[in-house]
C-alpha cells in the first residue's frame, strides 16, 4: 500500500522568521503559524480554535522567507510533516514540523501585487537536506519545547 504525506496549510505568522545556516552554508528559516479555525459546539454556540504549527523551509526560499515576511503576514504552505528527537539531560524529546516545498505569500505585499510565490525553483535533492538537517535538529537542547 503507497503512502502520502502532504500537507496545506493558510495561516498568520505569529513572529518573523527565523533565519539561520547550516555548517555546510545552506540556510535554513522556521516560520511559526497560527491556523484558526472555527465550529459549532455541541451546545450549538460557534468555537473559536488556534493550532500553532512550525514551518521549516529552506535554501534560497528560506533567505527569501526571512527577507520579505513579518509577524502578522499570511502565508499558504504547501509540504510534508517530519518528526525529529533528541535528548535532553537524557530524557527524550520529539516535535512534528512541517518541511515546506512552496511557501506563497498571501496579502498586501510591498510589490502591491497581492501575492507572490517562492518554491518553484528546484530543490536539493533529499540527501543533501537530511545531511543539512542534523546539526539544526541538535539546536534545541536548553529547552522543553524547542521553539
Amino acid at each position: 500500500m503507497a503512502s502520502l504525506n502532504r500537507i496545506f496549510l493558510i495561516g498568520n505568522l505569529t513572529k518573523d522568521p527565523e533565519l539561520r545556516y547550516t555548517p555546510s552554508g545552506a540556510a535554513v528559516a522556521n516560520l511559526r503559524l497560527a491556523i484558526n479555525s472555527s465550529f459549532k459546539g455541541q451546545d450549538g454556540t460557534r468555537k473559536e480554535e488556534t493550532c500553532f504549527v512550525t514551518v521549516v523551509v529552506w535554501n534560497k526560499q528560506a533567505e527569501t522567507c526571512n527577507q520579505y515576511l513579518k509577524k502578522g503576514r499570511p502565508v499558504f504552505v504547501e509540504g510534508r510533516l517530519i518528526s525529529r528527537s533528541w535528548e535532553v539531560e537524557g530524557k527524550p524529546r520529539s516535535i512534528m514540523e512541517v518541511r515546506a516545498d512552496r511557501v506563497q505569500f498571501l496579502g498586501q505585499g510591498a510589490g502591491g501585487s497581492g501575492r507572490s510565490e517562492f518554491g518553484d525553483a528546484p530543490a536539493e535533492s533529499s540527501r543533501e537536506q537530511a545531511a543539512d538537517a542534523e546539526p539544526v535538529a541538535e539546536e534545541p537542547v536548553d529547552s522543553d519545547v524547542p521553539f
